[in-house]
This record gives C-alpha cells, structure tokens and sequence, in this order.
C-alpha cells in the first residue's frame, strides 16, 4: 500500500483479493494518506473498496434499532409518535430488505396513506421514514439514503386561535385557583402545557425574573423573562408550596394533566373551539400586536424555524411600516442631490 504523486495528484495503490486498485484522490498528499489508511481499516473490517457494503437489514429490524434509539433521544411524547408510525411503515414494508425499499414504493405508500389520514400525518411519516433511513446510513446498515427525494404534501396553515382581551377575562374569572395559576404562567410566558406542569422552583430565578426552561422541544434552553403580573403571581404560590414542583395537587406530586379542569372553565366562560395549547398563540398573538419584531417572538416561544412564527405576521403589519421607514433618509437625500 502507498500513495504517489502524478504532476500534481495524488494517488492511492493498494491490493485486495489479489486485484490491484489504484485511485485518484485529488492534488493534498495529507488526503491521500488519510485516505489510504481508512482504505486499511475497511479492508481489516471486510469491506470492499473503502465502500461500507449494505447489510442485508429488514425494515422490522431497522424499526427495533430506531424504536431503541427514539426512547432513549427523543421526549417519551415524540417515542409514542413514533412507535405509532413504525407500526403503520410496518403494515406494508414488513419483511422488506431495507435496500429494496425504493422511491416508487414509498410514493406509492404516500398516496394510499393520503387517503386514510391528511397530509399533516401522511408528512410526519414521510419525515420519520427519511430520519430512520438516515440513521440507517448512520448505522452502516446503507450506502445512502434513496429516499430523501420524496417529497411531502402541500399543507394547509396550521390552525391560529386566540383569546382576545375580553375572553382572558371571562377564563381567569372562571378557572378554580390551581387551574388560573396555571393559566397565568401560559398566557405570560408562552410555555407548553408539559413544561408548566413539569416546572421547578430551581428553573425559576426570582431574583433575576427569569424562568429558565432546561428541557424543551428542541432540546435546548430557553429564557424567559418575568413581568410582573408573574412575579406577583408566582410568590403567591412560592408562599404556600413546599415542594420543588411549581403546580402540585395535595398530595405534592405534579398534575399529570389538566384538562377536565380547564375544559370545565372554558364552558362556565362560554369559550368554544379552544385549547390549552391555544393560551401559546395567545401569547405569541398578543406580543405581535403589541409592535413586538418576529424574531423577539421566535426566541420567547423557542421556535427553531422562523417559519413557525411567522404564522403571526399578519396579525400586525409594524414591521412592514418600520421596514418602509428605513428607506426614507436614503429617499430624502437622493431628493436633495437632484436639487
């Protein structure tokens, strides 16, 4: 095994299976070494080429390793979704070598599964299947991923309902006290109904007024600021809590969920066709109107695509009008150099 030089490129020339290969590898002699010694250690392993040859893996075994994965790195919610898309992946591509599964067998998964579910689910399982066939490649189970190229369903705006200023009255007014505390903390920090019920005095700095959410969707910290309808609001709790979750029933455990209780102030409040998850559009809808820049009301709501945020765009044109504003002084001063 060797590298050498032609004019100014680097070749690798080794053996194997008593066949003589020689390749190009580009004009760094510091690459063609490197190449050469990963070459040695594929060849040590058994591989061929210094290409990783495809295991012969079914789809069912790919699902067990991904399952194993998905537990272990992704929210026991996002491992429950995906045990249910492997289940439906499993109904047709079952017993299938994972190299056989081809781009036409997946479009046409696609349009069965559009007929069944809506596009918002049939997307899921599409990016699901293409995350597993990753990890495949990952895994050394696949040279690359074929099916990267399928492309989604078109889907319709992602629902928006908010409070106005009127019906936040009429809920607070009709939630029992437990119920409004949490309320409370959704309408003024934009925080899911999982990292409410799962927040501790330790993510809580009062002295800086800042909640600190360790553990979020994206898996990574978020900030929040305190106002001071929270602070007020949060030192009436801090005084009759003793434990370290911020909502405990009586028996100091955190509620498991809310929703009868909730459900049951939206109808004494007469608030129809709204969710807990709909108090984070609230908060995010408020803040737009309030003159609030889009890319503020990303990082308070912890949304790693923009593209989420800007669904509240329309619900202030501020930052049309202050972009339009911006080209005044360059207007003026052209007006001025004409004169």
């Amino acid at each position: 095994m060797r590298v050498y030089q032609r004019k100014s490129v680097w070749y690798i020339d080794y053996s194997f299976n008593g066949r003589r290969v020689r390749k190009n590898v580009g004009t760094s002699k510091k690459m063609a070494e490197l190449a050469l010694k990963n070459i040695e250690v594929k060849i040590a392993k058994g591989e061929f080429l210094g290409v990783i040859e495809e295991k012969q893996a079914t789809f069912d075994e790919l699902c067990v390793e991904y399952l194993k994965f998905s537990k272990v790195n992704k929210r026991p919610q996002v491992f429950r979704r995906d045990k249910i898309i492997a289940n439906n992946l499993l109904k047709v591509f079952s017993g299938k070598k994972i190299k056989h599964i081809s781009v036409h067998d997946l479009e046409k998964y696609k349009l069965q599964r559009k007929n069944e579910v809506s596009a918002s689910t049939v997307n899921r399982e599409l990016t699901c299947m293409n995350h597993m066939q990753n990890k495949a490649v990952e895994w050394g189970l696949l040279d690359f991923n074929r099916l990267r190229i399928v492309r989604r369903f078109k889907e319709p705006p992602g629902r928006l309902r908010y409070l106005t200023d009127s019906e936040i009255g009429k809920l607070l007014k009709s939630c029992a006290n437990h119920i409004k505390s949490i309320v409370m903390v959704a309408l003024n920090t934009g925080m899911r109904k999982g990292e409410i019920l799962n927040l501790r005095w330790s993510n809580i700095d009062m002295k800086n007024r800042i909640i600190m959410i360790r553990k979020t969707k994206n898996n990574e910290m978020r900030m929040i600021p305190i106002n001071n309808t929270l602070y007020y609001e949060l030192k009436t709790i801090g005084a009759q809590s003793n434990g370290q979750y911020v909502f405990t029933n009586q028996n100091g455990k955190p509620y498991g969920d809310v929703k009868t209780g909730f459900n049951a102030a939206l109808r004494r409040a007469g608030i129809k066709d709204f969710r807990f998850h709909d108090l984070r559009h609230t908060f995010a809808s408020r803040l737009v109107m309030a003159g609030v820049d889009i890319r503020t009301v990303q990082e308070l709501m912890g949304h790693k695509d923009i593209k989420m945020t800007m669904r509240y765009s329309h619900l202030s044109d501020a930052h049309l009008k202050e972009a339009i504003k911006k080209l005044e002084n360059g207007t003026k001063l052209a007006q001025e150099d004409t004169h």
